[in-house]
């Protein structure tokens, strides 16, 4: 009887050896662990099962409680939760990676030599269509015409787009093929403006809501492109750290390429998307939702409005005159009664609003149109925020409003923002530091492809507020600056809350998803200008690596 008792608790113990060895699949040891998580901000260990975290601590512990698991040694390197951008446009990047890449060109030349260089390997009768250039990084600082296109391409269609996605500027013989008659004729759009010489005729250069006119003539892209696009954007973001993206406007044929993306185990981020304001779309997942989960990688709740356009290109909407256009206070988008009553229409649907608006006016008209629907409990989001009133930064805590703002895009525009707005506006402009002291949240992202795709570069204008040269010394208006531990919070935790995925993701703790970033340096303690050196050793999503050095 002793015997057959000593050989139960010998088959017992291992049985339960057995399972500890089982009871996780990896555990990543001796690293440096930033985990966003305020109660256990540092660690060294983690153990994940399947998809999800089961334990956050020291390599000893860790190693100890879950022997015989499959372990990684980070060797001492930074690890942080899954960066989440939370405003870009995963399509956008896509599309911009498969045609004429304009971003950085210095001149109209050097835009000519990249087309003609494009042009070569297309077929006969394609448009030639990019995306990238800024006439504010020209010599002469002035919209580019048709006929600074003609000459090279006489018959080709060219379409391109300004960086900020709120210009474009097309060739004659794209306009032919829209109507030039009719494009001579055709009033300014709501929201929108054709830029024509003295005699009215148009010079080529097609702002926001004007730019339908030329680019809804433009050849369908097929299927084998858009799927082409999907994967070339999905291994840019992986590949800098990205786990999680805010999809700042996506049509249902997006979202349903990302779902097939889905079912076939090919796409590698968890996508929270916007709707692209009223129509087919917005009244599909309204009458069907409005929330969509498809598994964990897939949610569909919000909806994106757009108030006005961009600075760069003078469409945002000012309380005033611009500094450097007088009689200009650029472009509302959307009659302000209207937008209230979208905003109404849109949180009966259960919808998060979540609205484009960069100049002063802009957002007061969408602070004005919240208040009036009666609604601040629906985690709502201004998104870019980048000029506002100095009596409208309150209203963002008093309305419960999230700033959804791009670091970079105070470090791309500082260069000629107070040209536009002057320096008594520039006190309102990309506040981070006062939107963060009143208890405004802020989600951090880089309006990708407007921006690059690379959220270092974010989190390094995030808290030095300078260029990759340091300029200018102690940054443009200092005061604004993030902490290295705020910069890292708008990526993940405050970026996963604004998506209402904090219990799911943007830190790193038990029962939480297990994506994670491996940096090759501590982040948080090199010297400013080495942040931009450093690289992406691994991505893992769910517990899987989709990126590797």
């Amino acid at each position: 009887m002793r015997l057959s008792f000593a050989l139960a608790s010998l088959l017992v113990l291992a049985a339960c050896d057995a399972g500890s060895q089982q009871e996780v699949d990896l555990i990543l040891y001796n690293a440096n662990i930033y985990t966003v998580n305020p109660d256990q901000p540092r660690a060294e260990a983690l153990a994940v099962r399947g998809d999800t975290i089961v334990a956050v601590g020291s390599t000893d512990d860790l190693r100890e409680q879950y022997r015989g698991a499959r372990e990684i040694d980070a060797d001492g390197q930074m690890v942080t939760p899954g960066l989440i951008d939370a405003h870009a446009h995963l399509m956008g990047l896509g599309m911009a990676l498969i045609r004429v890449d304009l971003v950085g060109t210095e001149s109209k030349e050097e835009v000519l030599e990249r087309l003609t260089a494009f042009e070569a390997d297309l077929p006969e009768g394609a448009w030639l269509v990019g995306r990238g250039w800024d006439q504010n990084d020209w010599p002469e600082q002035e919209f580019p015409t048709n006929a600074d296109l003609d000459d090279a391409f006489p018959s080709r269609p060219v379409w391109l787009t300004r960086i900020d996605g709120h210009a474009a500027w097309a060739n004659s013989a794209a306009m032919r093929v829209a109507g030039m008659e009719r494009l001579r004729t055709v009033p300014d759009p709501e929201g929108g403006k054709v830029i024509r010489d003295l005699r009215g005729n148009p010079t080529g250069v097609f702002i926001d809501s004007a730019m339908p006119f030329i680019s809804q003539h433009q050849p369908e892209t097929t299927d084998a492109e858009r799927e082409q696009a999907l994967q070339l954007a999905i291994a840019a973001m992986n590949e800098h750290g990205l786990t999680g993206i805010h999809d700042a406007g996506a049509p249902r044929s997006s979202i349903e390429l990302f779902q097939r993306a889905i079912d076939a185990d090919s796409f590698d981020v968890r996508a929270y998307v916007m709707i692209g304001g009223r129509g087919a779309t917005f009244d599909h997942y309204c009458e069907n939702g409005p929330i969509l989960d498809y598994g964990d990688k897939l949610t569909v709740r919000s909806v994106k409005f757009y108030m006005d356009g961009a600075l760069g290109s003078r469409g945002a909407a000012l309380l005033d005159d611009y500094a450097d256009e007088p009689g200009n206070r650029g472009l509302l988008r959307q009659d302000p009664d209207a937008f209230t009553e979208d905003v109404r229409q849109a949180t009966a649907c259960g919808f998060q609003i979540n609205t484009h608006a960069i100049g002063d006016r802009g957002n007061r008209v969408v602070l004005d149109g919240y208040e009036a629907a009666a609604d601040t409990a629906g985690r709502h989001r201004i998104e870019h925020a980048q000029v506002v009133a100095l009596d409208d930064i309150p209203r963002f805590a008093d309305l419960n409003i999230i700033a959804s703002m791009q670091p970079t895009h105070a470090t791309s525009d500082m260069y000629w923002a107070e040209d536009r707005v002057g320096e008594a506006r520039g006190e309102g402009a990309y506040v981070w530091r006062g939107f963060l002291d009143q208890g405004t949240r802020l989600a951090l992202g880089s309006d990708f492809p407007v921006e690059k795709v690379d959220p270092l570069l974010g989190f390094y204008a995030a808290i030095t507020r300078q260029d990759a040269e340091g300029w200018p010394e102690g940054g443009w208006h200092p005061d604004e600056r993030l902490t290295r531990e705020e910069a890292l919070r708008g990526f993940t935790l405050d970026a996963a809350y604004a998506a209402f995925q904090e219990n799911q993701l943007g830190s790193l703790e038990p029962g939480k998803l297990a994506d994670f970033t491996i940096f090759d340096r501590d982040l948080m303690t090199v010297p400013e200008a080495e942040i931009l050196q450093a690289e992406v050793v691994a991505t893992y999503l769910g517990g899987k690596a989709v990126y590797e050095q």
